[in-house]
This record gives C-alpha cells, structure tokens and sequence, in this order.
C-alpha cells in the first residue's frame, strides 16, 4: 500500500491501457477495501491478460467460468461480466473519441484537479465531476462505474490530486 501511494496513487494517467486497469480494479473494489484488491493486482493482471481490451473483449464463456474458479482474483461473476463488457464499449469509445485519454480527461477540463484536502476525513465519496463521469460512461452502457467508483478512479488515474496538503506527494503531484 505505501509503495502505490508514494509511486502510482494520483499520478496523472495518459495511457489508454493503464486506464482500463484503474477502470477495472475500482469496480472490483466496489463493497471491498482496497487494501484487498491491491494484494491482488498481479493475479488480476494475469487473469485478464494485462487488462488489454482488446482481448477481454473477445472473452468467451469458458474463459468466464476459468475466471470464476480463480481462487487469486475476486470472483463476483457480476464483476467478472461487466469487465468483459466494459471491454467492448471501451474499445468503442476509443474508436468514436480517437482515445479514451481524451474522453475521460474532458471530466475535469484537461488538468489535474489539485485539491487542498488537510485530513482523508475532509475527501469526498463524490464529485458533480465524477457523477458526470459516471453518467457519460453509463449512458454508454459502461457497468460497474457508478460515481463513488469514478472518484476513486479519478483519484488513482491523476484526474484529482488528493494527496492531503501535509503529505509529500501533493506538491510532487502538484509539480507533474
């Protein structure tokens, strides 16, 4: 946990595929901590080919139900559908959009959003921009993207710094 935070938390994400992977990994978080999904990122990483869309997308029923006996990753077959779901409608986004970059960066006009937090109790579940992320993203038949699901993407992808103002990664933030 402190490696992500000190290295990845809040790091502003321009790669189409790291952002499937944040996508992924906080609808699997959804009802869990996150603390759970992280210990199980490499397995995950493994399981759903290194979130590649290209590739999920093409899942069958049979890879499916090898997900769903996966002992080293979450299995909410829920989850597990709206991944290879999400899958397709990503790879149609990036089609109509050019990039999901510039789809999903629109949300907070193109820059970081730094905020100026002095205690985790002052961060917010949500945002008006993340309940019109999660919107957007739902109109186009996206699951698993519910609003308190895109702010804490949006924190991890970089799209909102909410490193509190005494921790030494707001300014590192700040300074990308």
């Amino acid at each position: 946990m402190v490696e992500y935070h000190d290295s990845e938390w809040g790091v502003p994400v321009h790669d189409d595929r790291k952002h499937f992977e944040y996508l992924v990994l906080d609808a699997f978080q959804a009802g869990l901590s996150w603390s759970t999904v992280l210990n199980k990122r490499e397995n995950f990483r493994q399981a759903f080919d290194n979130f590649e869309p290209e590739r999920i997308a093409r899942y069958t029923r049979r890879k499916i139900n090898t997900l769903l006996g996966n002992p080293g990753i979450i299995r909410n077959k829920l989850k597990v559908e709206s991944t290879i779901n999400n899958a397709r409608l990503f790879l149609e986004l990036q089609a109509q959009e050019g990039s999901f970059d510039t789809f999903i960066w629109q949300f907070v006009d193109g820059h970081t959003r730094h905020n100026r937090w002095r205690s985790l109790k002052q961060l917010p579940a949500s945002t008006d921009q993340s309940d019109a992320m999660s919107k957007a993203l739902k109109a186009r038949g996206f699951k698993f993207v519910g609003s308190t699901i895109c702010y804490a993407y949006m924190q991890a992808a970089g799209l909102v710094n909410d490193h509190v103002t005494r921790c030494f990664r707001h300014e590192q933030i700040r300074d990308m």
